[in-house]
């Protein structure tokens, strides 16, 4: 079984630096059909929990046992009593975050489309990829899992969507897992994106361990490059994760970014102290400022890609994903 985690809708304005080249893909069938977990689960008679549980696991074989051993972290040796006290004391809790939820999302129609028009490009882009088939949302820990890729199904933590400013993502046990650079994109918009950032990772699983820096560079900017590719209506910051400000400060300052791998020898570096702090998550890039944000390898390596394809335009994306990231990055000749 596969299970991709992604931790974090349609924009129809393109970056001015994306590709325009945007194949019809209008006539490729997308069936996918949706299952609200959480509303199921809400429902619940608390008073009698265990038949009507029963019912609801029955309902999603595989999700709801991975809902109450993964994500709500029931031990399958506690007793049943002891298991249906935990989840009665789960919906308890969590009444008010699934009352937000039913007003962010009472229609999902507009995220459902997105979806589909982003598998439409992964079957025209990857024609034998078996893609899912469902779309199964829940509530979860908000410390906890977000959106995941199971075998048919995108699993999607709605409680991971329900806008940047929602009161519970600035409380402080909330913020120990997910501070502010992180749950500021815990907006509907990137329900799309998280999903489609889980195709790309099991497609092509990330394999950076003992690479060189540039390397690591260059394949994080491969997989932004697909996922433009599976998203191309979609704004580039939100698909890096950034602010439209962010964005545009990388750009303005992109020779300044590039000289900041140059001038301290990095890109050949394989100390994971250092490459943690370009190609990783995090607030800012120290030595950009303040205003900066983090992951500015993963930025660079994308304009590497972007310059690549440029003199490649005709490789297909496949062999982009297949081709080696020193050969991309000598031809290239990065140099903004």
């Amino acid at each position: 079984m596969r299970m991709i985690f992604c931790f974090m809708v349609a924009v129809t304005i393109l970056s001015c630096h994306n590709n325009n080249k945007i194949p019809d893909v209008s006539n490729i069938k997308i069936n996918l059909s949706i299952h609200r977990f959480e509303q199921g689960l809400f429902s619940l008679d608390t008073n009698n929990l265990g038949p009507g549980l029963d019912q609801l696991i029955a309902k999603f074989p595989s999700f709801g046992e991975n809902f109450l051993s993964t994500i709500l972290n029931t031990d399958p040796k506690w007793p049943a009593d002891s298991t249906l006290n935990y989840v009665k004391s789960f919906i308890s809790s969590y009444r008010p975050v699934y009352d937000t939820a039913e007003k962010v999302f009472k229609d999902f129609t507009p995220y459902e489309e997105e979806i589909k028009k982003g598998l439409q490009f992964v079957h025209f882009y990857f024609p034998t990829y078996k893609t899912p088939s469902k779309i199964i949302t829940y509530i979860g820990p908000l410390d906890g899992y977000g959106d995941i890729l199971d075998e048919d199904a995108f699993i999607i933590g709605l409680h991971q969507h329900l806008g940047k400013n929602y009161s519970q993502y600035k409380t402080t046990w909330v913020q120990e897992t997910y501070p502010d650079y992180l749950s500021n994109r815990f907006e509907p918009d990137y329900i799309a994106i998280n999903c489609m950032k889980n195709i790309v990772t099991d497609i092509y699983p990330e394999k950076l361990e003992d690479k060189t820096l540039i390397v690591q560079m260059v394949e994080k900017g491969k997989r932004l490059y697909m996922l433009s590719k599976l998203l191309p209506y979609t704004a580039e910051n939100k698909l890096i994760g950034y602010t439209e400000e962010q964005l545009k400060g990388c750009y303005d300052h992109e020779a300044a970014i590039w000289n900041l791998f140059i001038q301290n020898n990095f890109l050949q570096t394989i100390d994971y102290n250092v490459t943690k702090n370009y190609i990783g998550e995090g607030p800012k890039t120290a030595e950009l400022g303040d205003a900066s944000p983090g992951n500015i390898g993963s930025f660079a390596g994308w304009q590497i890609v972007k310059k690549y394809m440029g003199k490649h335009p005709d490789i297909p994306l496949k062999q982009l994903m297949e081709t080696d990231a020193e050969k991309i990055f000598s031809d290239a000749k990065y140099k903004p």
